[in-house]
């Protein structure tokens, strides 16, 4: 028998122009043959992108969605005898099917009779042909592509038998009861995508791809690959690339619809298979676009904030000198409070049914502060500790996170001075983390220490000389190319009137850059408005060598003057032995808050939240009452931000609610 393929001139793209060749066929695309070369819209087809990649969904069965026969056979009007056809779609879950959908059907013109199709029904697929007179039917079982993701599956017929390959697995094989017809007449017939040419059995799903492939099985061409959902053979250009921006008012030139998703509470899942999803936050009232790895916000109603309540009293060991929040991917949201007394020492806390709650303690030594930082995919925390240990040993310790326990486990221990402070930064892409010494003895200018966190070793090691940056790390910044460390000093065991230093990283090393006339400085708070640096001072005191200490003094902040290469002096703000100073922004409005600790009188007064007002600088919006504060921290959650403030005077810390509108 001679094949019906060497007698007929079967079109593709491009034109055979050798009537007899057998081999090497060209695939002939379905999608291509709906979607005109100019890009205008058709009617009764939408694209639509889902899951990162697009795809053809069919709106009604009376559209242009169909193509005479004639277009892919030429001197002959017989279908291939031996072929395969591969698909790529997407299908809702099996419940919101219809019981018949169809795929694509080949009808005689002039009547309903059907010569070719490809349907689907729940877990079957139905290949259907014309034979001699009889309508055969072959049903695949057991087939889940209705599960909403993208399938690839291969349809290969050749004489009597029948495989289905599906996302490049082990094939289905059948033995049909009559071999596939060597002269399937196609003339006067016509092509119909998604349906039968009526709404009943509409294809519900996303076409990305429908092709041909005459005398062939197109399963050695697109398996095995690396993505076998989406293998393949042939895709109609206007699939494969997100749309082009159009120039000044040019309109795109073919509709395009991404699937939304509307979701409440925290944002979904962003990844490559997201790309260029988007998602509607209700709750915060945004449009966002998943660029395959972060949400990036298009449209976001501005918050602006109303008044703030009392949220959490949050109960500590004991008082809290400073808080540190961080979060662990894939574990959620935690802080660590510095706590006073070594047992049951200092507390670990984790965001849990909106509100922190209890999950680790560790033992520390009047603990001062905490500094959460990674290095590579390792997790640390350390603390610093102002007391000896048991073992009359003056350290601070450094801790890592477990993945197995789920805890925070013993890493390293660092011989420190009464140690204050913790900062961790990063300079060509190596980690390093510094110590801050309050004193040795009677020594008040201890030096304080850096360590780096090399890859290739266990341990930090110190590196080499120490830096004099004496009593209480401030804050890493950059500005452009340039990395900067500012300390705040605190006391040189006389005076707290004394110069805090500004070092900028040069040649390997932190060199001088500027010192700024600071009282009892505490802490350094580094932010940016625009493209204008700041750097806001807390001073604690005023205390001279006559022993005459005053509270009610001001902070200060500074603005970097790039002409001058120097930060000068912006705006002074009147506080009461201010600690700590914490930036935040809300919508578009920028805030600082001070943590005012002490008058001279009592531990119970106001701290007060500025507002950025441009020209004026920051003025004065809320005042929460306070009882001996020393560290302010904002965080923000699916429901909402807020505020937490840390009392060295009772064990308790207050979480605050920022009340928008």
């Amino acid at each position: 028998q001679v094949s019906v393929l060497n007698l007929c001139l079967i079109r593709t793209l491009p034109i055979l122009t050798n009537p007899f060749i057998t081999t090497d066929l060209l695939p002939l695309d379905f999608l291509s043959k709906i979607t005109p070369g100019n890009g205008f819209h058709v009617s009764g087809l939408r694209m639509i992108q889902d899951d990162g990649m697009r795809g053809f969904q069919i709106s009604s069965p009376h559209g242009k969605v169909s193509f005479p026969a004639s277009q892919f056979f030429i001197n002959c009007d017989h279908f291939p005898e031996e072929f395969s056809i591969v698909i790529t779609m997407k299908l809702q879950n099996s419940s919101l099917l219809q019981k018949n959908e169809y795929i694509f059907t080949v009808l005689e013109q002039d009547s309903n009779n059907l010569l070719l199709g490809l349907r689907f029904s729940l877990d079957k697929l139905h290949f259907l042909f014309w034979n001699a007179g009889h309508r055969e039917h072959v049903i695949f079982r057991s087939v889940s592509l209705a599960d909403n993701h993208w399938h690839t599956f291969i349809l290969a017929v050749s004489g009597e038998y029948a495989s289905l390959t599906v996302d490049c697995n082990i094939p289905l094989s059948l033995t049909l009861e009559r071999p596939f017809p060597s002269s399937l007449n196609m003339k006067g017939s016509r092509f119909h995508i998604g349906s039968r040419r009526r709404w009943k059995g509409l294809f519900s799903g996303l076409l990305r791809q429908l092709v041909l492939l005459p005398g062939s099985d197109a399963t050695s061409r697109i398996c095995p690959t690396s993505n076998p959902k989406l293998a393949i053979l042939s895709v109609p250009s206007i699939l494969l690339d997100l749309p082009l921006k159009p120039s000044e008012n040019e309109v795109l030139k073919y509709p395009y619809e991404a699937e939304m998703h509307v979701t409440f509470g925290s944002a979904p899942p962003c990844t490559k298979t997201e790309a260029g999803q988007l998602w509607f936050d209700v709750l915060r009232r945004g449009l966002h676009l998943c660029d395959g790895r972060d949400w990036i916000t298009m449209l976001q109603v501005k918050e602006r904030l109303d008044y703030i309540e009392n949220y959490q009293d949050l109960y500590t060991n004991s008082e809290t000198l400073d808080m540190e929040i961080f979060e662990i991917p894939s574990n959620g949201l935690f802080m660590a409070t510095a706590n006073k007394k070594p047992h049951p020492g200092s507390g670990i806390y984790k965001w849990k049914n909106g509100r922190f709650e209890s999950y680790q303690n560790i033992t520390t030594h009047q603990a001062q502060a905490w500094k959460y930082f990674t290095i590579g995919e390792k997790i640390f925390l350390a603390v610093a500790n102002f007391e000896k240990n048991e073992q009359n040993q003056e350290v601070s310790v450094i801790y890592k996170w477990n993945r197995r326990k789920l805890k925070f486990v013993l890493y390293q221990t660092i011989t420190t001075y009464n140690a204050r402070d913790w900062e961790a930064f990063q300079i060509e892409q190596e980690t390093f983390v510094a110590v801050a010494n309050h004193r040795q003895g009677n020594n008040h200018n201890s030096d304080s220490v850096i360590y780096s966190g090399i890859q290739k070793q266990h341990y930090l090691k110190s590196i080499k000389p120490s830096l004099p940056l004496e009593l209480t790390i401030g804050s890493f910044f950059t500005i452009g190319p340039y990395s900067f460390l500012v300390i705040a000093n605190t006391f040189n065991g006389v005076s707290t009137r004394i110069y805090s230093c500004i070092y900028i990283w040069l040649g390997g090393m932190f060199r001088a850059f500027s010192s700024i006339l600071t009282f009892g400085a505490t802490d350094w708070e580094v932010f940016q408005i625009g493209q204008r640096v700041f750097l806001a001072v807390a001073n604690s005191q005023n205390y001279d060598q006559q022993g005459v200490s005053s509270y009610a003094i001001n902070s200060t902040i500074y603005e970097m003057n790039i002409t001058a290469q120097m930060f000068v002096k912006f705006q002074d703000i009147e506080t009461y032995s201010a600690v700590d100073w914490e930036f935040f922004t809300l919508g578009e409005d920028k805030f600082l808050v001070v943590a005012n600790s002490f008058d001279g009188k009592t531990f119970s007064l106001n701290s007060v939240i500025y507002r950025w007002q441009g020209y004026e600088g920051f003025v004065p919006v809320h005042r929460l009452h306070t009882f001996g504060c020393t560290d302010w921290e904002r965080f923000s959650t699916s429901n909402g931000s807020y505020l937490i403030y840390s009392s060295a005077k009772e064990s308790v810390s207050k979480v605050l609610k920022l009340k928008t509108y």
